[in-house]
C-alpha cells in the first residue's frame, strides 16, 4: 500500500517503539516519527523500530505535522495516503486499515477516527476534553455544515488532498484546521470508530489546567478565523 504515517511525538520513548510495533506494515509503506524537541529517548527507540526519524527543534503538535509533511515532499515517489497517528499509544493502530478502507473502496478524500464513536477506556479522555470536542464539532456543523462528532488525532486523508488544504496552523489548531478546510474545499468525508485507551506517560495538553486552555482557546478561534 502506497500509505505513510506521520506521528508527532514529545518524549514518548516509553511508547513509541509499542505503537510503531503494532502498525499493521503490509499497509504502509513507511512511518515518520517527527520528534519534536523529545529531551528522552524517543528518537531512538522510533529508529529502533523501524521508523524514519525527522527533527522539528520548534515544541508544537502542528509544527510537527507540518516537518512531517515537508519529508514526505523531498520523496521522489509521493504516497497516496497520509495517515496521522499519536506516539502516546491511546489510539490502535492495528486499526489502521479500518481507517484507510473508505478511502480504498469508497474514493473518499479523508477519513476522521472518531472516539466518540468507538469504545473509550475510562479515564482516556478528560471531562474538559469530551466537552471541548463536542462544543468543536457543534460549531463546525453549525457554522461549515458538517457533521463530526471527533477532532480526533486518528485520521488519513489523500496526499494530493492534504496539500491542496494548505495547512497552516503550528499548533493546537491543526486538527480542526484540517477538517474545516475539507468542509470549505467540499471534500469528501467521512467518519469511521475507533477505540481509545489511557496514554502511556503523562499528556503535555489534558495533563495541565495551562494546556486545556491554550488548545481550547486556539480551536475555537481557528474555527471562527476560517468562517
Amino acid at each position: 500500500m502506497n500509505i505513510i504515517v506521520i506521528i508527532p511525538a514529545y518524549n514518548e520513548e516509553a511508547a513509541i517503539g509499542q505503537v510503531i510495533s503494532e502498525i499493521p506494515r503490509n499497509w504502509v509503506r513507511e512511518v515518520v516519527v517527527v520528534d519534536n524537541r523529545s529531551t528522552d529517548q524517543t528518537a531512538l527507540r522510533a529508529q529502533e523500530a523501524g521508523a524514519t526519524v525527522v527533527h522539528e527543534a520548534l515544541p508544537a503538535y502542528g509544527r510537527a505535522c507540518l516537518r512531517g509533511m515537508d519529508y514526505v515532499k523531498s520523496l521522489a515517489t509521493p504516497p497516496d495516503i497520509i495517515v496521522f497517528l499519536d506516539g502516546d499509544h491511546s489510539d490502535y493502530p492495528e486499526e489502521l486499515p479500518d481507517l484507510v478502507r473508505p478511502i480504498l473502496e469508497q474514493n473518499y478524500d479523508m477519513v476522521i477516527g472518531s472516539r466518540s464513536l468507538g469504545k473509550r477506556e475510562r479515564g482516556s479522555m478528560t471531562p474538559q476534553q469530551v466537552f471541548g470536542n463536542w462544543l468543536a464539532t457543534f460549531l463546525l456543523r453549525l457554522l461549515y455544515g458538517v457533521q463530526y462528532t471527533d477532532l480526533g488525532p486518528f485520521r488519513a486523508i489523500k496526499w494530493d488532498k492534504l496539500l491542496a488544504l494548505d495547512m497552516q496552523d503550528k499548533t493546537y489548531g491543526w486538527t480542526v484546521e484540517m477538517q474545516l478546510k475539507a468542509a470549505k474545499q467540499h471534500l469528501k468525508s467521512t467518519e469511521v470508530a475507533v477505540n481509545y485507551r489511557k496514554r502511556i506517560g503523562f499528556s503535555k495538553i489534558s495533563g495541565t489546567v495551562k494546556g486545556v486552555v491554550l488548545a481550547g482557546y486556539k480551536i475555537i478561534t481557528t474555527i471562527f478565523k476560517y468562517w
